[in-house]
């Protein structure tokens, strides 16, 4: 699979592409800042690596989960979803926000968090892709994004066919899978000409 950002393998292994070192930092820097995620949702839910990997029935082995943690090696979207569903708690909530804290972040795992938290304006939230081009196109990228949208479309019992809103858990969920920032997805996906305007 080829993005912007090079040719990705499904573990997360970035080779360079054309775009060079800038990317792959950038990249790096989000493979860093969901470890620090993943991090502060075990310490909080009070658990060590070693913890883990017991009540995991070694799934999640601690030399891996640590590597996620450190930002050393980038989780996939099917083990981050499993990953979710052992600590109990939503997948967006494994990742970051798309403004950096400033030191570390305190995570409420609470129910009701309020939304005062979000970066973006209500009308931001969402976006609008378009099914039916995202069907003609010819570009790495559309089966790995038709397959997590059709996951969506199940779920809904929406099947429309013709446009899905996805939120902005969904978009980060799919930023992480191509190892690229929400807004840097976003850009993708008017490039590839499937977001249609709010």
């Amino acid at each position: 699979m080829t993005s912007k950002s090079g040719t990705l393998s499904w573990d997360g292994d970035v080779q360079k592409g054309p775009q060079g070192m800038n990317e792959e930092t950038t990249s790096l820097a989000y493979a860093k800042r969901v470890g620090d995620r993943l991090r502060a949702i075990r310490k909080q839910k009070d658990l060590s690596l070693q913890d883990v990997e017991q009540a995991s029935r070694e799934e999640f082995k601690a030399s891996v989960l640590g590597a996620y943690e450190r930002g050393e090696r980038a989780i996939s979207v099917p083990r981050l979803q499993r990953l979710a569903k052992f600590y109990n708690v939503p997948v967006d909530r494994l990742l970051p926000g798309d403004v950096a804290p400033d030191g570390a972040e305190i995570i409420d795992l609470s129910e009701a968090e309020e939304p005062a938290r979000r970066v973006f304006r209500d009308d931001d939230e969402k976006i609008r892709i378009d099914l039916q081009r995202l069907d003609l196109l010819d570009a790495p990228e559309r089966e790995l994004l038709r397959r997590y949208l059709h996951t969506i479309q199940m779920q809904r019992q929406d099947y429309n066919g013709r446009v899905l809103t996805i939120r902005r858990e969904d978009l980060r969920a799919i930023a992480c899978m191509f190892e690229l920032t929400p807004e840097a997805l976003r850009r993708r996906l008017d490039d590839l000409g499937v977001r249609l305007p709010s």
